[in-house]
């Protein structure tokens, strides 16, 4: 699973009443925020990896654009907590010495 969420950890951080929080979210986002197309399945937090759980921080999205946004964003975090890659110094052309 890309993002870094640690297993079942991400699901003991939902407050009690997520599953009330949810069906109002869907129910005021019937159409995915992102696409505009497809009907929404999921509850998506606007702000990557916080625990914002209040309702004008969340949207309804659809299953397509969840998997894209949640990989994006751990794609992102990787990168910025990626190690700098080693680059040799630029040496000049042996024949332009």
């Amino acid at each position: 699973m890309s993002g870094g969420w640690k297993g079942s950890d991400r699901k003991s951080r939902l407050p009690s009443n997520w599953s009330e929080i949810r069906a109002k979210v869907l129910a005021r986002d019937p159409i995915c925020k992102i696409c505009g197309v497809r009907p929404s399945s999921h509850c998506d937090h606007i702000e990557a990896k916080t625990d914002a759980h209040a309702e004008d921080r969340l949207q309804g999205v659809c299953a397509t654009c969840h998997g894209l946004k949640s990989s994006r964003e751990g794609n992102d975090a990787q990168r910025a907590n990626a190690r700098p890659g080693r680059r040799r110094p630029e040496e000049p052309h042996p024949g332009m010495r």
